[in-house]
């Protein structure tokens, strides 16, 4: 059953969706706005892969199935605290009748509903997820440590597989892109990258060589050392506002930027 949903608003986008009787849709921690009376609200630590986005009955599985869903729990747990994500999911079912759920991301900018068909998973960059049906598998997939050294944000992807609708939201206005349409792969910055379709190849590379051009480009670029790469044929979406670049812009507004003319490797960020 597709999810019936509504992305509203423009600076600060939010969505609101429909639910039919019995229909579950969850979402991370903090992103929900509002809901209906008839809409029930729980608290999981567990996601839909390992509940299915419904509680378990444990009478029929024994001792032994209740321990393997608690380590599957903990594991869960275990990977989101490791990329820093919240611990815990919201379910929210209908009850009785139709149900009206809202949610939105935590910057301002633009939403998107994601149709998942199961041939194809979604990656998204931290904190992009907003909320999903139960039949959407949330996961986390790890770029591995050299390009998460390198990349910043491409260490730690949320992974989206399974059925149906999952919701994403990023910083500023979305393009969509399609790296066969450019020659097969483009190069961005790596805090513009807000999702991508599997098939598509997330890599990171440096900002030119070490010479001079490559040293201007890093110094006084604003880009630092490096560039996100994707490569391949399929959909990829990218934000025009960075969180870096929100960050800066706030300090400076505040009268504490430390960045100065140099900006990229020389930026001096909050915290």
């Amino acid at each position: 059953m597709t999810l019936q949903q509504e992305i509203v608003g423009n600076a600060m986008q939010m969505a609101v969706v429909n639910l039919h009787p019995g229909q579950t849709v969850y979402c991370e921690a903090g992103k929900f706005l509002f809901k209906t009376t008839n809409v029930t609200m729980e608290t999981r630590l567990s996601g839909p892969s390992g509940g299915g986005g419904q509680q378990q009955n444990g009478s029929g599985a024994g001792m032994g199935g209740m321990l393997r869903q608690a380590m599957g729990t903990a594991m869960q747990v275990g990977q989101r605290m490791m990329a820093g994500e919240s611990l815990a999911f919201q379910y929210f079912t209908s009850q009785g009748g139709e149900g009206t759920v809202g949610f939105a991301g935590v910057l301002p900018g633009e939403m998107r509903a994601l149709e998942l068909n199961g041939t194809r998973a979604w990656f998204a960059e931290k904190d992009a997820f907003v909320a999903a049906e139960s039949t959407v598998e949330f996961g986390i997939a790890f770029a591995g440590g050299r390009t998460g050294r390198s990349g910043g944000e491409g260490f730690v992807l949320e992974k989206f597989t399974g059925h149906g609708t999952v919701i994403i939201a990023g910083a500023g206005n979305f393009i969509d892109l399609n790296p066969a349409d450019f020659g097969g792969r483009i190069e961005v910055d790596t805090g513009c990258v807000v999702a991508f379709e599997e098939g598509i190849e997330y890599g990171v590379q440096r900002v030119g060589g070490l010479n001079r051009q490559g040293i201007m480009n890093a110094v006084f670029g604003g880009e630092g050392l490096s560039l996100a790469t994707l490569e391949g044929n399929g959909r990829v979406i990218l934000q025009s506002l960075t969180i870096e670049s929100l960050a800066n812009a706030l300090k400076k507004a505040q009268g504490g930027d430390k960045q100065g003319p140099t900006g990229g490797m020389f930026s001096t960020h909050a915290g």
